[in-house]
């Protein structure tokens, strides 16, 4: 069954993921991490994108941007090349270091921007690599230790995050610790792991009820509202 096309085009969020394949390890140490990031710095400011939100783990990773001018799939081949090759010469191997293609979901702004960011951001707590946000405050490889003033990242929009939270960059970084440690209860979301169709209807079993009501509800490459997914396939088919 052919892969379906990706929905690529200027001004649209993104929720990216990419593995290891096989579960494969990509970031052995600080040097692999501070690598990738000097990478992915580059091909940000290369692609003019707007990057809110990023994690590394040690077998994946995820970004949130919002490429401007350059498509996404540009900025995420020559990073992601880029780094394999880097990688594999450092490590003395061969062969593909990400599994398959990487994954983008479109996300609608409104109610998912910051649900987004919050789920991102939280992932080293999630998997135990650090315990309370304490630590996450200072975790050197997620975008939240940059939005709480900790580390710098040059490429990071910190400004599109905090502008939600209120004026004055104290303030808003105290209402956006506040709003993101209130996610570690809610866990994994599934509602935001991608699957935009399934996920933006509230379930398969909701799902299945509005199929039955009528054609073309949603787009699984799509995470948001019926007028939003038609209007994004509308932007597609027109390019």
């Amino acid at each position: 069954m052919p892969r379906r096309a990706r929905l690529d085009f200027p001004g649209l969020l993104h929720h990216v993921m990419a593995r290891g394949i096989e579960g494969a390890v990509i970031f052995h140490d600080n040097d692999d991490r501070e690598e990738f990031l000097r990478r992915l710095s580059q091909n940000v400011a290369d692609g003019r994108a707007r990057l809110f939100a990023w994690v590394l783990m040690s077998n994946h990773f995820h970004l949130l941007l919002r490429p401007e001018t350059v498509p996404l799939s540009t900025i995420m081949r020559r990073l992601l090349t880029g780094y394999a090759v880097w990688h594999n010469r450092r490590h003395s191997r061969k062969g593909h270091l990400f599994q398959n293609r990487y994954k983008s979901i479109i996300a609608e702004q409104d109610p998912y921007f910051l649900e987004l960011v919050r789920y991102i951001h939280l992932n080293p707590i999630r998997a135990g690599i650090v315990k309370e946000m304490s630590e996450l405050d200072r975790y050197p490889y997620s975008g939240h230790s940059v939005i709480m003033g900790n580390h710098k990242f040059k490429p990071q929009d910190v400004h599109g995050v905090l502008e939600f939270f209120g004026k004055g960059t104290g303030r808003a970084r105290k209402e956006y610790r506040l709003f993101t440690a209130a996610g570690i209860e809610k866990g994994v979301r599934e509602d935001l792991r991608g699957g935009g169709l399934i996920r933006s209807a509230g379930g398969r079993e909701n799902l299945d009820q509005r199929r039955c009501e009528g054609p073309a509800l949603g787009d699984e490459r799509i995470l948001g509202s019926t007028p939003f997914v038609e209007e994004v396939l509308k932007g597609h088919e027109r390019r």
